[in-house]
């Protein structure tokens, strides 16, 4: 047993497939997309007895193979191409014990493949309060398999369930069934047209076109000449499938499974009644938004300060202790303050994955699908619109991905083109610096004034791609009908090991993602803040030296003159100085300008670019901030970054198109660059207009 096994965790939504993921591999785990595909892929490594390794791969929740969406479709393509090298040696199917007869589907469906099957049985815990009660002997002689009885909340049975991976090889690959009883004679003929292949993958094959998705035909036998059925006649034997699994499960679990009903309280149906009211239920949603941004700036205050001046302290102390030289200038003055921009925004983000990750382990974001469904349809939303729009606030790329699961196609069009909108986190750190910089902070009515402006710019965000959505649905005149189906999950304590995996994964692929970015941008405008048209830039001291004359100016004044006059005859500065003409009218000056134009890379390379212009030249142990803030507008010898500066660069950012990554995969949803194009006129005029608007009325 040398080689790694290969193991594909898979279940339906909501039976904690998750916790168990994290149970198993804990840190030792990454995510990307599957090839060719933005299907977010989760894999992880966990150590076995005996030193044996797992890979663990933890697939997309579905609720049968009978594919209805481009997610559900990566697990049946996996399951059917052996030699894919993630195709799973074992398959671990995991089930919540107060579903277990739902969950069973899959788990009868996947056995029928022939792949070694162990069912996780989860959530523990919460048996004797339900009145459950199992007899696993009877339950693995019926379903085939070896079951491990596991509660992630209590670690209890995760030992049993690496044993079983060990052991994968031991584990019956026979069916719990005969699916081919539902019309025999077409099995047979099947059977004899592809005598080696497997039986139930060519059905599987063959019913998949009756579906959403179109399988890649090169994985398995064509099977088309047995296709012949009409799609309604196959949807029928599908349905007989179903019917028939359903009638063994029951069997199985009126022996195996029993419940005392007795025991059952109503405590989740009464928090359902006001956490889903008309009237409480929003004001109970906005307060928690209150209390989060509240939080937010208050607790992650300390922590940015002192990052802040870490960053400073370390470009000077680079500039002092190496040898100078352009080298060390590319430290102190682009990689250094570029990343500083950043990394001070971890606490932030991080107290903003940890409130979110708390509300889903919860299962209280399901109740603000649900509430927010009542709302969205009024605009020409699907409630599963909801779904990208909320997951938006952490990042559009997976938020527009997220769309798939909407079946109209109209109404996906119209929330991929909405969701943008929405605040990413990327927008956060661009907010986060100028709020600092323009809102006071002060408290009203014992409220953070800077949280409840960053509340607000969220609200704004909602609320403008709610509007937007108003808007297109008349324009493309949408009169199709779809309704919103969405499962409300059990009421659970949040498992500290999650969200703190949740918060660390998540954190730390914005930073390291960003990190990219910001690295290769900083090093690209320190280069060109730091060198100019040799006619003008390299006589710099020269021409200050002639305009100051034979004043007695201090060395260190005399040396901010020449850095000043400098980066104002460098590449950047000429660059700024050509737009400074378009951006003037919204209280920007050349420097902002360069900022806005690098961050369509990124919104977050706003700050960082402004750090490395700022620290280019600069002798001085200051922070981002502090520069900031001392920065004087030439024309009005006012501070730069005022309130009517501040609150047009803030608007700004709340409409604008957020960045080419998401105009890059909104092309690749859609189909064409037709809808990113139109996506990003309209985002970037409105954004230039409102705040155009704001700073003439404010200054």
């Amino acid at each position: 047993m040398s080689k790694q096994i290969n193991v594909a965790l898979i279940g339906n939504p909501n039976t904690g497939k998750t916790s168990v993921f994290n149970a198993l591999t804990g840190l030792n785990q990454k995510v990307g997309n599957y090839p060719g595909i933005t299907v977010e892929k989760k894999e992880g490594v966990c150590k076995l007895p005996r030193g044996v390794k797992a890979h663990i791969l933890d697939l997309p929740g579905t609720y049968s193979l009978n594919a209805s969406s481009l997610d559900e479709n990566v697990v049946i393509e996996l399951l059917l191409n052996k030699n894919d090298k993630d195709f799973p040696d074992v398959a671990i199917v995991v089930a919540d014990v107060e579903n277990l007869k739902r969950n069973l589907l899959l788990f009868t469906q996947i056995k029928d493949l022939g792949i070694p099957t162990i069912l996780v049985i989860n959530m523990a815990d919460r048996m004797d309060r339900r009145g459950i009660s199992l007899d696993i002997p009877i339950l693995e002689k019926h379903l085939k398999t070896k079951i491990a009885v596991v509660s992630t909340r209590k670690g209890a049975g995760i030992d049993k369930i690496k044993e079983l991976i060990c052991d994968y090889r031991y584990l019956s690959v026979e069916p719990c069934l005969n699916a081919s009883l539902i019309d025999p004679e077409y099995f047979d003929g099947l059977r004899k047209a592809f005598p080696n292949h497997d039986l139930y993958k060519l059905w599987l094959v063959i019913t998949q076109d009756v579906n959403f998705v179109n399988l890649d035909r090169q994985l398995v036998a064509d099977t088309s000449s047995f296709a012949t059925h009409s799609k309604s006649a196959l949807k029928r034997l599908q349905q007989k499938e179903t019917i028939m699994r359903y009638q063994f499960i029951n069997g199985v679990l009126k022996e195996g499974y029993k419940v005392d009903s007795s025991t059952a309280t109503g405590f989740r149906a009464r928090l359902d009644r006001i956490l889903t009211h008309k009237f409480w239920g929003y004001a109970i949603f906005f307060l928690i938004l209150l209390v989060i941004f509240q939080a937010i700036y208050d607790w992650s205050g300390y922590p940015m300060d002192l990052i802040d001046e870490t960053f400073a302290s370390l470009s000077e102390w680079t500039k002092t202790t190496l040898p100078a030289g352009s080298f060390t200038n590319l430290l102190a003055e682009g990689i250094i303050p570029g990343l500083g921009g950043i990394v001070i925004f971890i606490p932030q983000i991080a107290f903003l994955f940890l409130f979110i990750a708390i509300l889903e382990e919860t299962g209280y974001m399901s109740r603000v699908v649900f509430l927010m469904d009542r709302i969205m349809r009024r605009f020409g939303l699907s409630g599963k619109s909801v779904v990208p729009l909320i997951s938006g606030t952490a990042c559009a790329i997976p938020a527009v991905m997220a769309t798939r699961n909407i079946e109209n196609w109209k109404e996906r069009l119209i929330t991929i083109l909405v969701t943008p909108f929405t605040t990413c986190s990327a927008r956060l750190p661009v907010y986060l610096i100028i709020i600092a910089l323009v809102i006071p902070n002060t408290r009203v009515l014992g409220m953070n004034l800077q949280g409840l402006t960053l509340m607000l710019l969220y609200l704004l965000g909602f609320g403008m791609a709610v509007f937007s959505a108003w808007v297109l649905n008349k324009i493309l005149n949408i009169k199709s009908r779809s309704f919103f189906v969405v499962e409300m999950p059990a009421y659970k304590l949040p498992l500290f090991k999650n969200v703190a995996i949740t918060v660390v994964e998540k954190t730390k692929s914005f930073v390291f993602g960003a990190g990219k970015i910001i690295l290769a941008i900083s090093i690209i405008l320190w280069f060109l803040a730091s060198n100019g048209p040799s006619e003008t830039f390299d006589k710099a001291e020269q021409r200050v030296a002639e305009t100051v004359g034979a004043q007695n100016i201090p060395r260190e004044e005399l040396s901010e003159m020449v850095s000043s006059y400098k980066l104002r005859e460098s590449y950047i500065g000429i660059m700024g100085k050509a737009i400074e003409p378009v951006i003037q009218p919204l209280g920007y000056d050349w420097k902002i300008g360069i900022a806005v134009i690098s961050s369509f890379a990124a919104r977050e390379v706003f700050v960082g670019t402004l750090a490395t212009i700022y620290s280019v030249g600069s002798d001085e142990e200051e922070t981002i901030k502090n520069r900031m803030r001392a920065e004087v507008n030439p024309q009005t010898g006012e501070a730069l970054f005022n309130l009517a500066s501040g609150v047009s660069l803030l608007l700004f950012y709340a409409f604008a198109m957020q960045c080419m990554s998401t105009l890059a995969v909104v092309k690749k949803e859609t189909n064409s660059w037709k809808w990113p194009a139109i996506q990003l006129v309209f985002m970037s005029g409105f954004a230039y207009l409102v705040a155009l608007v704001a700073y003439q009325l404010l200054k």
